[in-house]
């Protein structure tokens, strides 16, 4: 991994090294902790960092796609999230990652060794007690190792959290007061409000009462208000987007009458149909945009995914510990009936698409061509390659996808998604392959080197346009 790791033409290096490299990092959709971040956590060993584990209140957090891999090299669970020593831990990772030849994970892995620890060499089971003692030596006395002083060595200009409509936002106000040296700021994710035949709605329903300080919530109207106050809340604290975890893109139009019949039943204990809720989803969703378009707040959203196929092990270990699969999606139609409703009133918000399908990248592109505005330039956003599709080929069939059928010149780049404070080597990765995809067009003679354009789209992709999106 040299300098020129994955830049294979001259008008790649150029690109990267000239434009692309240097530019700070705008990481608008990640899950770290704000409360981290303010303690300005500090790690004693990178089990710590790269594997987590279970907390102190019993749910788990880390980077569960470090956990995936090892349990596919038949790694123990007490080794993987449990409560194995930290250095076996290390260990059953390193002769995981040995055997990842062709994972994204291998190079990510060594990218964050290379950049925060200065280590060139690659981690196999011969040298990783080696590796461990060097970094935990460094975690114990640089201070650049610890929260802040990763993400400030990292570059990092902007953060946006992942946050639930009920939380209070401490952490949030705490950092607001700190000269940091970058943004950490909230992003909103009402998915438990919209999920309405999932297990712990009523509860749900019952914490988001409390937040707004009522007795109760009895009609989804007061449900909508009450989002629309706690939205108030997180825009107050900087919040500059929305996130929405959908199984599928919902469209069924219904009257507020049908919606509350729906409401109330599931508060009463009782099944609904899968229209019924369509019809509460698509009430609660399209009201939620409109606000968004009010306040001037990205809507996020991301679909194509099952979450926690593996019914055993969740049920002891909860959601978002590595048990997801990428779904099959036919909600086209739908997503461009719930753009064509809002854009009648000229209420629709900025809006960004993720699936973790590649397949759709086509169906999404060619959709949100129809419902771009003189409002900003590339309004309608294709996500990047995201979770499962955050490799080489994901990001360059994103990126293909998104020159064949939109403006690739206008896309505002990469995201972590991630748990991990040292995962901000991805947005490398994804500059150096973005860098490499145009170069390749360039010397096949697809695209004029001119310098002057060139320069304009490379600093757009990787930093520019998303501060311009997200009003940074």
């Amino acid at each position: 991994m040299d300098k020129d790791f994955m830049l294979y033409n001259d008008t790649a290096k150029h690109l990267f090294h000239d434009y692309a490299e240097s530019l700070p990092i705008i990481d608008y959709h990640c899950h770290i902790s704000p409360q981290e971040i303010y303690e300005d956590r500090h790690f004693e060993n990178i089990a710590q960092l790269w594997l987590g584990g279970r907390q102190p209140d019993g749910s788990y957090a880390g980077d569960h796609y470090k956990w995936r891999l090892m349990r596919s090299n038949g790694v123990s669970e007490d080794k993987v999230t449990g409560e194995a020593p930290a250095y076996e831990r290390f260990l059953e990772f390193a002769k995981t990652l040995e055997m990842a030849i062709g994972n994204p994970m291998y190079h990510w892995s060594h990218l964050e060794l290379k950049k925060y620890f200065g280590i060139n060499e690659a981690l196999t089971s011969e040298n990783a007690k080696e590796i461990w003692d060097k970094t935990s030596e460094m975690l114990k006395n640089d201070p650049q190792l610890s929260v802040r002083g990763i993400i400030r060595k990292s570059n990092v200009k902007f953060i946006g959290t992942t946050d639930d409509p009920t939380d209070s936002l401490e952490w949030h106000e705490k950092l607001a007061k700190e000269d940091l040296g970058f943004m950490v700021r909230p992003s909103y994710r009402p998915d438990k409000a919209v999920n309405i035949t999932k297990d712990g709605f009523v509860a749900y329903i019952n914490k988001l009462t409390a937040s707004v300080g009522k007795e109760k919530l009895s009609s989804v109207q007061e449900v909508i208000d009450a989002l629309y106050e706690r939205l108030d809340h997180f825009i107050a604290n900087g919040c500059k987007a929305s996130d929405h975890g959908l199984d599928y893109v919902m469209f069924r139009k219904g009257s507020m009458e049908e919606a509350d019949v729906a409401f109330k039943k599931v508060m009463a204990g009782e099944k609904i149909s899968k229209e019924e809720a369509e019809i509460y989803q698509t009430m609660l969703l399209t009201a939620l945009a409109k606000k968004y378009h009010k306040d001037n707040i990205v809507m996020e959203i991301h679909f194509s995914c099952s979450r926690n196929i593996n019914e055993r092990v969740c049920s002891a270990q909860g959601p978002d510990t590595g048990y997801d699969m990428i779904a099959k999606s036919n909600c086209y139609n739908e997503l461009a009936a719930f753009f064509s409703e809002l854009d009648k009133t000229q209420e629709l918000p900025k809006c960004i698409v993720f699936s973790l399908d590649h397949n759709d990248f086509n169906q999404i592109a060619t959709c949100l061509g129809g419902f771009q505005s003189p409002e900003i330039p590339g309004k309608m956003q294709l996500g990047a390659a995201w979770w499962f599709l955050d490799s080489r080929d994901g990001m360059e069939e994103q990126m293909r996808a998104l020159g064949n059928l939109g403006l690739l010149g206008n896309f505002i780049g990469m995201l972590t998604d991630s748990r991990s404070f040292l995962s901000y080597t991805r947005h490398d990765y994804f500059r150096r392959i973005a860098c490499n995809l145009i170069g390749k067009w360039v010397e096949d003679g697809e695209y004029p080197a001119n310098e002057s354009s060139l320069k304009k789209i490379i600093e757009g992709i990787s930093y520019n346009n998303a501060a311009r999106y997200f009003g940074i």
